[in-house]
């Protein structure tokens, strides 16, 4: 009896922890019926684990035919309870031919060593009407003559604009160059570079934060915020990762994509951004211990990965000592 109690009470456990780490995919509407021309959001929503890494398709001018994207995908992340995080992708669609449309499931997919696997959604449904204009007796009541719709600009209308302003400012962007380039060769000056190698420009940029004590202020928050800018800038300058635009997922996902390999450096560049989502997003408060120790993690994510034969102009930069606390 007591065997087959214990037997039952692993069986739960295991359920509990694959729920734990369910993935959930859906896609759906604001409503499911509208008329020509009106405009509404479409959601696709991923819950999943923070350790995973998944990718859900960018769907660019229509969803399916007659179903037209104006705008989109607009990313939103929040962060959940027991590790887990939340992706929104909205965009916002129109359609001009009445009928019923039923849109495929949207995926997320994750990729590993052992295949593909993919999580679906439901179907979406969306019903478009016809604006009824008069009722079935037009005899019955004269209507005044509707003004003609202004339907929404597309992207084919603005996009030979973005073009247009996009070669000009190139055009004046070399322009520029061009001009400087002759004024320095008559003037004789030299081009500046900046001579310093990331590691440099990292260790420098954590020294002023460790001098500004922001967190022995209360101010964990701009603590935070300025130390993962100084980790993302060095993914810049190291690894041409330009982060500053990108999610944690992301930045962790683009720098495997350079071969980085996932190693006790990778999980430690992986506590520091997830430690600072944390505080930033989700108002968690740690304690001293705490922001010393990520402090400490940037540091060693900088030493442990930078080029040991960058060369500053003409000598190379030593590398300065941390000193100890922050």
């Amino acid at each position: 009896m007591r065997q087959a109690v214990l037997i039952l009470l692993y069986i739960y456990v295991c359920l509990a922890v694959a729920s734990g780490q369910e993935v959930n995919v859906s896609a759906a509407f604001d409503t499911s019926r509208i008329c020509l021309g009106d405009q509404i959001n479409f959601t696709v929503t991923v819950d999943k684990p923070v350790s995973y890494l998944l990718s859900v398709p960018v769907f660019r001018d229509t969803l399916q035919k007659n179903i037209e994207i104006l705008n989109g995908p607009v990313t939103d992340t929040s962060f959940l309870k027991d590790g887990r995080i939340r992706i929104r992708e909205k965009y916002l669609v129109t359609s001009f031919d009445s009928g019923r449309y039923q849109i495929s499931p949207v995926y997320a997919e994750m990729r590993s060593e052992t295949g593909i696997k993919r999580f679906y959604s439901d179907y979406a449904l969306l019903e478009v009407s016809r604006v009824k204009i008069a009722p079935a007796d037009t005899a019955s009541k004269i209507f005044d003559i509707i003004k003609p719709y202004k339907a929404p600009l597309t992207i084919g209308e603005i996009l030979p604009w973005v073009l247009l302003i996009l070669l000009v400012a190139t055009g004046i962007w070399f322009l520029v160059r061009y001009i400087r380039k002759i004024m320095l060769k008559k003037s004789g000056e030299e081009p500046v570079i900046n001579p310093d190698p990331a590691h440099i420009i990292a260790f420098r940029e954590l020294e002023k934060l460790k001098e500004e004590k922001l967190w022995q202020k209360g101010e964990i928050k701009k603590y935070y915020t300025r130390l993962t800018e100084i980790v993302r800038q060095y993914l810049e300058n190291r690894f041409r990762i330009f982060s500053m635009e990108l999610t944690t997922v992301e930045t962790l996902a683009e720098l495997t994509k350079t071969g980085f390999k996932e190693d006790e450096t990778y999980r430690i560049l992986r506590t520091v951004l997830t430690g600072a989502d944390l505080v930033k997003f989700a108002k968690y408060n740690p304690e001293p211990p705490e922001n010393e120790l990520h402090y400490e993690y940037a540091w060693d994510f900088v030493k442990s990965t930078k080029v040991e034969d960058q060369v500053s102009g003409d000598k190379i930069e030593n590398e300065p000592k941390r000193e100890e606390g922050t």
